[in-house]
């Protein structure tokens, strides 16, 4: 099965991009908002959103649903792609090692947000840079900051998490759950 769809929405006040889990619902950025059902049905329509998501996460061993994988499956030479969840809303998100630390960020260019910085095989990592693949941009491993290329001064946006018993445990409190996406 593959990756769900993700559904981005741009205004004037910023641009949101999200994966989109279950059959119906809505994502939003400022004044802009964006709502769909698959099957025809909304919330508002006497569809139930709770129901319809249900059946996803079913698969899923709820043991410990913010634990992400083992600390050193996390390489210190790229990136890993995860996702972290709130209710059916899921944000993709890369880990990387440094050291016996791990960290988190948004999979996305601050330049061009639709651009993932992890494809699938892992970001390009130079020195102490993770590289935007479509840009150049390149961001320190550190703490995420571009020191070169057009989105210079920005930051990538992070996701926290921590190192727990030699797993990597998503701590952010935005989210309810994380998985592996590789």
């Amino acid at each position: 099965m593959g990756d769900p769809p993700r559904v981005t929405v741009s205004s004037e006040a910023g641009e949101e991009s999200v994966r989109v889990h279950g059959d119906s619902g809505t994502v939003e950025t400022g004044d802009a908002a964006f709502s769909f059902s698959v099957d025809g049905l909304s919330s508002a329509d006497g569809g139930d959103e709770e129901s319809a998501g249900e059946a996803d996460d079913t698969s899923r061993d709820d043991a410990d649903p913010r634990r992400i994988c083992a600390a050193d499956a996390v390489p210190a030479d790229g990136t890993l792609r995860c996702e972290a969840r709130s209710g059916r809303r899921g944000v993709e998100f890369i880990l990387h090692r440094r050291g016996d630390a791990v960290v988190a960020w948004r999979n996305s260019c601050p330049h061009e947000p639709e651009v993932p910085l992890d494809t699938g095989g892992g970001a390009i990592v130079r020195r102490d840079s993770i590289v935007c693949h479509k840009h150049g941009a390149q961001f320190e491993r550190d703490d995420g900051v571009c020191t070169h290329g057009p989105c210079a001064g920005d930051a990538l946006d992070s996701i926290r998490v921590a190192v727990e018993d030699d797993a990597v445990v998503l701590t952010d409190e935005r989210f309810e759950s994380a998985r592996r996406l590789d």
